[in-house]
């Protein structure tokens, strides 16, 4: 089942395997990279992904003093990968012109045992698409949690390359080359490829990128842009600090932002670096994360959901013309 929905001259498809992100566009121009309705989401493109982002190492982490095993769906890696639910079917639990709402429920299992009930909220509006996910735990025991979405941004139909991007991270995390899991945070003057400093708008270039960004820096709160004071309608304001926002532009100027509230403390930046080459680097992947890879071993930023608490993240798509 696929939903779509248009407002302020957006048009969005929501997908229902995955509540995921198959298409968003503005007065016609991609601002993500999607894939056709008749075919199986690649690469992860638009998923959400819950109860972790990213990955966790050999899929295992401990609860309680017992070790947990998740499926290993990234076998080259030897890491579970961008949570349980990006394959799911989805229920509908409402939809209007600009809107549609589904909800999950993620029950118990062998290697995350716990209850979760999940919602999705798309809406659009006149500052573009935010998206909201809220999770809240219905069983018992306290749950480990994180959430992200996995979008790539398009700024237009030039090459990835020549797009200025504009990244407001002062760190960034290293990895290990073989797995891609953490292995301490640098600052990103000291990145590879001749730096991971975006904090100026500056051209990708041939720069590879498959890294988890903090540091974040934000712009000062706003109150009255929407249901619950900030853009988009859905980021709350009552932290006391606003949004930050990734801009990535073509040499024209029009492009794309994605914008997200201090819930996201990381943000995973990824080039798209693919072997086929129809496929490489179509698009940046944007990925704003509750908490950086393998979180459910480091405990970094872990969200602990207990019986009958609830988390909610935002985080909204724009066009830039």
């Amino acid at each position: 089942m696929q939903y779509e929905f248009e407002w302020h001259g957006y048009r969005a498809v929501v997908t229902g395997t995955g509540a995921g992100l198959r298409l968003l566009q503005h007065d016609g121009r991609d601002l993500i990279v999607g894939f056709p309705a008749d075919e199986p989401m690649p690469n992860f493109r638009g998923a959400l992904a819950a109860p972790w982002p990213n990955r966790i190492a050999s899929g295992r982490y401990p609860v309680d003093g017992v070790d947990r095993q998740l499926p290993v769906n990234e076998p080259g890696r030897e890491c579970a990968l961008h949570g349980l639910v990006f394959d799911r079917n989805w229920r509908l639990l409402e939809r209007t012109t600009a809107e549609v709402v589904l909800g999950l429920r993620l029950p118990s299992s062998a290697g995350y045992p716990f209850d979760l009930d999940l919602v999705a909220r798309y809406e659009l509006g006149p500052d573009g698409l935010t998206t909201t996910v809220e999770a809240t735990n219905v069983g018992g025991g306290t749950a480990p949690y994180g959430v992200c979405p996995h979008p790539y941004l398009r700024a237009g139909d030039s090459p990835l390359d020549s797009w200025l991007l504009t990244l407001p991270a002062d760190s960034y995390l290293r990895v290990t080359p073989d797995r891609l899991l953490p292995a301490g945070l640098a600052e990103v003057a000291d990145g590879p490829d001749g730096s991971f400093d975006f904090r100026r708008p500056r051209s990708i270039g041939a720069t590879k990128i498959d890294h988890a960004f903090t540091g974040i820096v934000r712009e000062p709160a706003r109150k009255g842009s929407g249901r619950d004071g900030l853009v988009g309608g859905s980021l709350s304001a009552e932290l006391g600090t606003g949004l930050a926002t990734v801009e990535l532009r073509e040499v024209c100027g029009r492009g794309v932002a994605m914008s997200f509230g201090p819930e996201c403390g990381w943000l995973q930046i990824h080039t798209a670096d693919l072997p086929a080459p129809g496929l490489n680097r179509l698009g940046l992947a944007v990925e704003p994360m509750t908490c950086p890879p393998d979180a459910f071993n480091s405990g970094t930023d872990l969200i602990r959901l207990a019986p009958g608490a609830s988390h909610r993240a935002s985080w909204s798509i724009r066009a830039l013309e």
